[in-house]
């Protein structure tokens, strides 16, 4: 059922993506940034308030938010620095990058996922699990060579080195979110980290965006904007209710869910005419074969 959850996830994550691309494109990125985590934070705000003020009626219900302690909080906040670090990089890589080639290297974050998952939470693949995740993680690596094809060099293409980073670090987030799912309540976790999160851009489009943001560029509002932030809550919803499983393996969701990068391609190819779209579709062809794989013998 985790791994069926896993699928769902990544459908909606590749949504995502694709709004987000739109929203960015001639874009200001710390404003999108800033109103595309408050549409997502504006969905738990009314249940924090209801659970706050009416907890008798509140609690038991599917949406009860229990309170926390002062430390489980800052262990949410510090998760909101991450994503947030994370976020910031890959939002900026792909306003000026191919949504065809800034998905798949986002999506080469279970690189570092899978090994973290076996030296930290020292989990174990089967011959034939380790088989899918290989066969994922090599298909990430020739789309990352069609990028040449259009110009993009990734040894000095700053967008390239941030989108890394920016999977470097969601690759460590990913791990953390399994410490924290099965320690916590997980609908605590992402509505404190939504509201911390808010919190933080706004900090930074105070000091940082506003002042100078004549220097920057002007900032177009789009409905598309509110749209990420609902598709990432209903994408993170599925995948952190996948965690609670004790048999989910981070190493093998992690591959899963960013198998999101099929519906970005699908809809990189048909809104932003992006190249080399056959050499990316047969490429696309081995991460599905890997997701395939770990599916069937994982049943």
């Amino acid at each position: 059922m985790w791994i069926l959850l896993g699928i769902v996830s990544a459908v909606l994550l590749g949504l995502y993506d694709v709004a987000k691309k739109w929203s960015l494109n001639g874009n200001a990125v710390i404003p999108v940034l800033l109103l595309a985590t408050l549409s997502g934070f504006l969905v738990f705000a009314p249940l924090m308030l209801l659970s706050s003020f009416f907890p008798d009626w509140s609690v038991g219900k599917i949406w009860y938010i229990a309170p926390q302690t002062p430390y489980v909080h800052f262990l949410f906040f510090v998760k909101s620095l991450i994503v947030g670090s994370s976020w910031m990089l890959a939002y900026f890589a792909m306003k000026h990058l191919p949504i065809t080639i800034t998905t798949p290297i986002r999506a080469s974050s279970p690189v570092f996922t899978v090994f973290g998952a076996l030296l930290i939470l020292g989990e174990r693949f089967s011959v034939w699990q380790w088989i899918g995740v290989a066969t994922i993680v090599i298909s990430y690596y020739l789309f990352m060579l069609t990028g040449k094809k259009e110009g993009i060099y990734f040894r000095n293409n700053k967008w390239i080195w941030m989108m890394f980073a920016a999977a470097l670090i969601g690759a460590g987030s990913s791990i953390y979110d399994k410490f924290l799912v099965q320690r916590f309540d997980r609908l605590a976790m992402q509505a404190w980290f939504s509201c911390y999160l808010v919190l933080i851009y706004l900090v930074i489009f105070l000091t940082i965006w506003w002042p100078g943001r004549r220097k920057y560029t002007i900032f177009q509002w789009r409905p598309s904007i509110i749209m990420i932030g609902l598709l990432l809550v209903a994408a993170d919803f599925v995948y952190f209710y996948a965690l609670t499983y004790p048999e989910a393996l981070i190493g093998l969701l992690s591959p899963i869910r960013r198998s999101s990068v099929a519906v970005s391609f699908l809809f990189g190819g048909l809104l932003f005419k992006d190249k080399n779209l056959g050499n990316k579709g047969f490429i696309l062809l081995g991460i599905l074969a890997g997701i395939l794989l770990i599916y069937l013998v994982s049943e």
